[in-house]
C-alpha cells in the first residue's frame, strides 16, 4: 500500500499541499482529481521523491520511500520527458535496462506494450515523427516498460481520442489487477468514474473528499429519486415537500426527503403500479463540481449540498 500522511508543502510562502492524507491500496485504482493549482501535481511529485515535504510522510507497506524503493515505481509526467530523435522500440527498451532488465527482456516488453497499445507498426518511428497522442501512448509505456510494483501516472489520457483512452484503460487495469497500486490523475472525470475503484479529491491544496467509489457516491446522493409509473405523473407535483426537476409522461425525476418520498410511491401505487423507483446517485463529475464550488470561498452552497442538508 502507498501512503501519505499529512503531507505539507509550501513555495514562497504559499501553502500548496496541505495535511495531505491518503492512501493508495494494492490492486486499487485511485483516481486523484482536482482543478488546475489544486495541488496534484505537486503531490505526485513528492510521492517520487522529486521534491521533499516540508512535513509529512510518504511509505510503501510501511517503509519510507528510500532509492530502491523508486526504483520500483513508475512514473508518468505530466509533461513529456522522452527522447524526441530515438526511436520508439528503442528508447523503451532503453528505459527499462535502466532498471536492471536483460537486453531480450526488455526488448520483448517494450514490442509487447507497443503492440497492446497499437503502436507495433510505428515502433520504429521517431518520437518526435507521431502525433501528439501516439507521443501519449509512448509515454504510458514508458512507465510500464519495467513492469513497476507502484504506479503514478499524471493525466495519461490527455491528448487521446476514445479509442486510445480505451486501450490504455486496459494496459493500466492489467498492472492493477497484478496487486500493483495505481495513482492516476485526470480532468476526464467520465473515465475516472470509469476506471477507479477509489477517489481523492483535492481543491486548494485539501483532500476535500476521499474513499470507494461507491460510497462516494451513494455519501453525496441526497434526496433524489426517479419513478417510472404506468401512468401519467403530473400529480407529482401537487404533494407537499417534492420539487420536481424532470417530468416526462410517466417517468418523474424529484427531489424529496425519505417521508415525501414514500408518498410518492404509495400515490403511484394507487394510481395503477410503479416499474421503477429508486435514489439518483451523482455522478463523480457531480461530486467533483459540488465539493469544489463548497471548497471556494464566498459561494453559495451547491444544490447536492442544500439537498444533503450538509457537504
Amino acid at each position: 500500500m502507498l501512503s501519505l500522511r499529512n503531507i505539507s508543502r509550501s513555495f514562497g510562502g504559499r501553502l500548496v499541499v496541505d495535511d495531505v492524507s491518503f492512501d493508495v491500496g494494492r490492486g486499487r485504482l485511485t483516481g486523484f482529481v482536482g482543478g488546475n493549482g489544486a495541488g496534484k501535481t505537486t503531490t505526485m511529485r513528492i510521492i517520487l521523491g522529486v521534491l521533499a515535504p516540508d512535513s509529512g510522510t510518504v511509505t510503501v507497506d510501511g517503509a519510507p520511500i528510500g532509492e530502491s524503493v523508486l526504483h520500483r515505481f513508475g512514473y508518468m509526467p505530466e509533461e513529456r520527458g522522452l527522447y524526441p530523435k530515438m526511436e520508439i522500440a528503442e528508447q523503451l527498451a532503453y528505459l527499462a535496462r535502466l532498471h536492471g532488465i536483460d537486453k531480450a527482456s526488455a526488448h520483448r516488453r517494450a514490442d509487447e506494450l507497443l503492440d497492446r497499445l497499437g503502436l507495433a507498426a510505428r515502433r520504429r518511428d521517431k518520437l518526435e515523427s507521431l502525433s501528439l497522442g501516439n507521443q501519449q501512448r509512448v509515454q504510458v509505456a514508458a512507465a510500464l516498460v519495467h513492469d513497476p510494483e507502484v504506479l503514478v501516472l499524471d493525466e495519461p489520457f490527455s491528448g487521446l481520442d476514445p479509442l486510445a483512452v480505451d486501450e490504455v484503460v486496459s494496459v493500466i487495469a492489467e498492472h492493477s489487477a497484478r496487486d500493483v497500486p495505481v495513482l492516476f490523475s485526470s480532468h476526464q472525470l467520465d473515465v475516472v468514474e470509469r476506471l477507479c475503484d477509489d477517489l481523492v479529491i483535492i481543491a486548494d491544496g485539501k483532500v476535500r473528499a476521499a474513499g470507494e467509489r461507491e460510497a462516494l457516491r451513494e455519501q453525496y446522493a441526497g434526496d433524489r429519486w426517479s419513478l417510472e409509473g404506468s401512468t401519467d405523473t403530473g400529480w407529482v407535483r401537487e404533494l407537499p415537500g417534492v420539487q420536481v426537476v424532470e417530468l416526462a409522461g410517466t417517468s418523474v425525476l424529484f427531489d424529496a426527503d425519505a417521508i415525501a418520498a414514500d408518498a410518492v410511491l404509495r400515490g403511484a401505487l394507487e394510481r395503477g403500479g410503479v416499474s421503477s423507483f429508486r435514489p439518483v446517485r451523482p455522478t463523480l463529475g457531480q461530486i467533483f463540481r459540488d465539493i469544489v464550488v463548497d471548497a471556494t470561498p464566498d459561494t453559495e452552497p451547491s444544490s447536492a449540498t442544500k439537498r444533503k442538508g450538509a457537504a
